[in-house]
């Protein structure tokens, strides 16, 4: 399983480019393994990720912009779904990766099967 997070290293936007350093942050920080994908350096990428977000996760015009998240090729979401994981302790759960021992979501899913 391999995490794979589609960005545009040129973004006009501040919003992206802080949404994208704070995804990967996040995982640099926490030691999880994931693959940078550049939509705005090859067009083999940027089209992989609009072709492989859900229709229901796609903006209503337009096309779904980075950050996108992606465990292989199945979806996880975009930075709105990830953000909402972190506030929750449920990051590993989002990404679909085992929580370490002793980390908070790992302590928080033993008390929940206590």
């Amino acid at each position: 399983m391999v995490i794979k997070v589609y960005i545009a290293s040129s973004s006009g936007s501040t919003a992206i480019k802080k949404q994208q350093q704070d995804v990967l942050g996040f995982l640099e920080a926490n030691k999880i393994e994931f693959e940078e994908k550049d939509i705005a350096a090859s067009e083999e990428n940027r089209k992989w990720m609009r072709e492989n977000v859900p229709e229901d996760s796609r903006p209503a015009s337009g096309n779904p912009l980075p950050p996108r998240l992606f465990n292989d090729s199945r979806y996880l979401g975009d930075y709105s779904a990830f953000f909402e994981a972190r506030e929750n302790n449920a990051v590993y759960a989002f990404l679909g990766l085992t929580a370490p021992p002793g980390s908070k979501e790992a302590e928080a899913l033993a008390k929940q099967q206590a």
